[in-house]
C-alpha cells in the first residue's frame, strides 16, 4: 500500500512537472536570447540535480549562498544549536536570582549592623518605618 502511495504521488509530481514546463516554455518565445538562455541552462541544472537527488539523503540539504555552504538538516550541530540559548538563558536566570539573594542578604546585614550598633529605645524596634529610616542617612531627620 505505502509503495503504490508513493508511485501515485511520484506520477502526480511528474504530471505537475511537465505542465509547469509547459507553461514555461510557452513564454520563453517572447524573452530576450540572454535570457532564454539562462533559463535553458538553469532547466539542464535543475534537471541534473533532480536525477542526483534519490542518491542523496533526505536528512541534509547543502544551501549554498554566495560561495560559502551551509549543512542544514538533523546534525548533531543544529541539536548542539538549539541547546545553546536555552543554556546560556538557564545560566543568566541561576546568575540573577544568586545576586538577588545575595543583595538582600546585604540589606538585611546592614539593617542588623545598624541595630546592634546603635542605642536604641525598645519602642524604635516595634516601629514599622525603622527599617526604612535605617536605609536612609539618619542625620536628615530632626
Amino acid at each position: 500500500m505505502n509503495a503504490t502511495l508513493s508511485q501515485t504521488s511520484a506520477a502526480l509530481e511528474e504530471q505537475f512537472a511537465r505542465r509547469l514546463a509547459t507553461r514555461l516554455s510557452a513564454g520563453s518565445a517572447e524573452l530576450p536570447h540572454d535570457i532564454g538562455e539562462r533559463l535553458r541552462v538553469a532547466r539542464q541544472q535543475a534537471l541534473a540535480r533532480r536525477k542526483l537527488a534519490p542518491a542523496r539523503s533526505s536528512a541534509s540539504v547543502v544551501v549554498s549562498s554566495g560561495g560559502g555552504a551551509a549543512l542544514l538538516g538533523g546534525g548533531w550541530w543544529t541539536r548542539v544549536g538549539a541547546l545553546v540559548p536555552l543554556v546560556a538563558l538557564v545560566v543568566g536566570l541561576v546568575t540573577i536570582s544568586a545576586l538577588q539573594d545575595e543583595n538582600r542578604a546585604n540589606d538585611l546585614a546592614e539593617v542588623d549592623a545598624a541595630l546592634l550598633t546603635d542605642d536604641l529605645p525598645p519602642a524604635a524596634f516595634t516601629d514599622p518605618g525603622f527599617a526604612q529610616f535605617l536605609k536612609t542617612d539618619g542625620s536628615t531627620a530632626h
